[in-house]
């Protein structure tokens, strides 16, 4: 029995004495209601209502628990008015990664306010989100873990300098730049290239910059092995620095930086995604320990980050995926 529920119903029954007013009030059919009366009364061993008379009236046992049943009312409001404020006060901090769009962690903050959770977001490195979780200064994170092994895969690509018409504006809008610029991107296709003067004399390969996010050991050492299988001269990937200054030298033309799509076109940069999917990025969403055990990401919650770092759904991208070969050994082969 759902003690509460059945109190309300005897507590409304005798503010408005008739079932069918307080069947009303409380938004549940009348046949409920005194059904649920009726279970209260036998819980309690006599009746709380007298039915004899044309309209509703309180039994003397009625009367005499009357007051003892508000009370319950009233402190499970109190208790629930407590937790509510003591959810809203509460503040549960999440690491999110540096390069995500305000829009779509603000979209995070309101869905924490719409369930009475204060959310706060952090843009973090890698392993300080991994700290944050362990010293539970962290309630959620993303944590980076191998492509293969992630709940959430995040193609990578290049960023690029958009194309420049003769008075020195991006040539078409983002949109239509963007159905063009969608082939995927091999590494080997960045080899530096024979210049049309002095033989042997060749371009330099563009520097590739990468930003703190891509900073972690597994992705670095993938990175190197994929650049040196493509030919690449020694140096051609470096870190970025300040990111205003990365973006400005990619924009000026003068680097390509390794990002996520919504980062780039966020910039007005043109962007192609590597063709090496063991090179794009993998998360998967952490909680604190708190109390001596693992809390869950909610689900709704696990969306939203999902979102915000621009992961991709799971369905095959190509060819070998499709036919049903397994991923784990084909990206581990790769990278």
């Amino acid at each position: 029995m759902d003690l509460l529920a059945h109190l309300e119903a005897y507590v409304t029954a005798v503010d408005e004495a008739s079932f069918s007013r307080a069947a009303e009030r409380l938004g549940i059919a009348q046949p409920l209601l005194s059904r649920r009366i009726k279970t209260l009364e036998e819980h309690f061993g006599g009746r709380l209502f007298d039915r004899s008379r044309r309209q509703v009236a309180t039994t003397e046992l009625g009367h005499l628990l009357l007051p003892y049943a508000q009370d319950v009312l009233d402190r499970a409001q109190r208790l629930g008015h407590v937790a509510r404020s003591a959810r809203q006060s509460a503040v549960h901090t999440i690491g999110v990664p540096a390069d995500c769009g305000p829009a779509a962690l603000a979209r995070i903050i309101r869905a924490g306010a719409e369930r009475d959770r204060t959310f706060a977001v952090r843009e973090l490195a890698p392993d300080a989100r991994v700290a944050g979780l362990a010293d539970t200064s962290l309630t959620y994170a993303l944590v980076r873990v191998a492509p293969e092994n992630a709940a959430l895969r995040v193609p990578l690509g290049l960023a690029s300098a958009p194309p420049q018409s003769p008075d020195g504006a991006a040539a078409g809008p983002p949109e239509a730049r963007r159905r063009t610029r969608r082939r995927a991107i091999h590494l080997e296709d960045l080899r530096p290239r024979r210049r049309g003067g002095a033989p042997g004399e060749r371009r330099a390969a563009v520097p590739i910059l990468t930003m703190a996010e891509d900073q972690v050991p597994d992705a670095q050492d993938r990175l190197r092995r994929a650049v040196a299988r493509a030919g690449l001269p020694e140096g051609t990937v470096r870190p970025a620095g300040p990111m205003a200054t990365a973006l400005a030298e990619t924009l000026a033309g003068q680097v390509t930086l390794l990002c996520t799509e919504p980062f780039a076109r966020r910039h007005g940069a043109d962007w192609a995604p590597l063709d090496n999917a063991a090179l794009h990025r993998g998360y998967d969403t952490g909680a604190a320990r708190r109390h001596g055990s693992a809390a869950q990401v909610p689900d709704w919650l696990g969306a939203l980050l999902a979102a915000a770092v621009g992961a991709a759904t799971t369905a095959p991208t190509t060819a070998s995926e499709a036919a049903g070969e397994d991923a784990a050994s084909r990206l581990a082969a790769r990278g």
